[in-house]
């Protein structure tokens, strides 16, 4: 995602993406281990992305 649409986002929206991307994630961790995944970087832009909207979420709950 990019930055502007992760801005965009509410708080609820936010939540379900994270979920979303920890289970892609997940299947990810074992796509690597069966050697199945074809596009390596996509797992670091997942925890990338997770990382931005947790950061969204923080500032949003402290604003």
């Amino acid at each position: 995602m990019k930055k502007k649409e992760i801005n965009k986002l509410t708080k609820a929206q936010a939540i379900k993406n994270i979920d979303k991307l920890k289970k892609d994630l997940f299947n990810l961790r074992f796509q690597k281990i069966n050697s199945q995944i074809s596009n390596t970087s996509k797992f670091n832009e997942t925890k990338k992305t997770i990382a931005r909207l947790k950061t969204l979420l923080r500032e949003k709950l402290n604003a």
